[in-house]
């Protein structure tokens, strides 16, 4: 049997669900909110990690808390957030934790059991947007469901077995005909079953290297994944796809 992933609240009085905005490119609320309908709902606080806190008003968003060593940000627009009472925890610039690392450890440190990150994609530097995927293996970020977001792509890591020893089955509700890639992070996966997929796997291996779980369609709008063991990042596409000859 497997083991379902679920959103739990956190301690009283604390946010279930949290905002962090990266200073990678962030779409405008009205794509975000065509693209993946509801989600920012239950969203209790929005904390900018550094140069975020000029991105957040793209996507109708009001910082909370701003985070990081505030080298990616002017002076100014310091200051003026600050004269407006904006917490602010300001890190060294030499540090081992990126700003964006800083925000969503300052998300669970409020009783986030749900981060949806804007920003962690785009911008000049294609190593800070791998550092942001590989932040989904984050330990302390454990407890918490972390979705990487943008108008295009949902991504978010699918880690099994559960704490109960058993298999983990993510739901992949979405619009019929758009894409799922199901890629193993960090080492083989095993006993991977789909449900709802053109390409169904029935308790299979996915492998490090190859390519074969990428480019799926979703059939309807549900579909579903179980993973017995591994480490799985699932990116959903937001456009629906036609004509797709491509194998998973």
């Amino acid at each position: 049997m497997a083991n379902r992933d679920r959103q739990e609240s956190g301690p009283t009085g604390a946010p279930r669900h949290v905002i962090v905005v990266a200073d990678g490119d962030v779409p405008s609320r009205v794509d975000l909110d065509a693209a993946w309908p509801g989600w920012a709902d239950g969203a209790g606080e929005v904390i900018a990690a550094d140069g975020g806190l000029a991105r957040a008003p793209v996507a109708g968003l009001v910082p909370t808390l701003l985070v990081g060593d505030l080298d990616s940000i002017s002076p100014e627009l310091v200051a003026e957030a600050a004269s407006r009472g904006l917490p602010i925890e300001r890190a060294a610039v030499t540090k081992d934790e990126s700003d964006a690392e800083l925000a969503m450890l300052a998300a669970v440190a409020r009783g986030a059991t749900r981060i949806t990150v804007l920003g962690a994609f785009g911008g000049p530097r294609l190593d800070h947007a791998l550092a942001n995927l590989w932040l989904l293996a984050h330990p302390a970020l454990a407890t918490a469901g972390v979705v990487l977001l943008d108008a295009d792509s949902r991504v978010t890591l699918i880690v099994a077995p559960g704490p109960d020893g058993r298999s983990v089955t993510r739901s992949l509700a979405g619009p019929p005909g758009a894409l799922v890639s199901l890629l193993p992070f960090a080492g083989d996966v095993d006993g991977v079953t789909t449900r709802g997929l053109r390409y169904a796997l029935d308790d299979e291996p996915l492998v490090i290297g190859p390519a074969r779980g990428l480019s799926n369609v979703r059939l309807g709008s549900d579909a579903e994944v179980t993973v017995r063991r591994g480490r799985r990042v699932v990116v959903e596409t937001a456009a629906i796809q036609s004509g797709l000859s491509s194998e998973a």
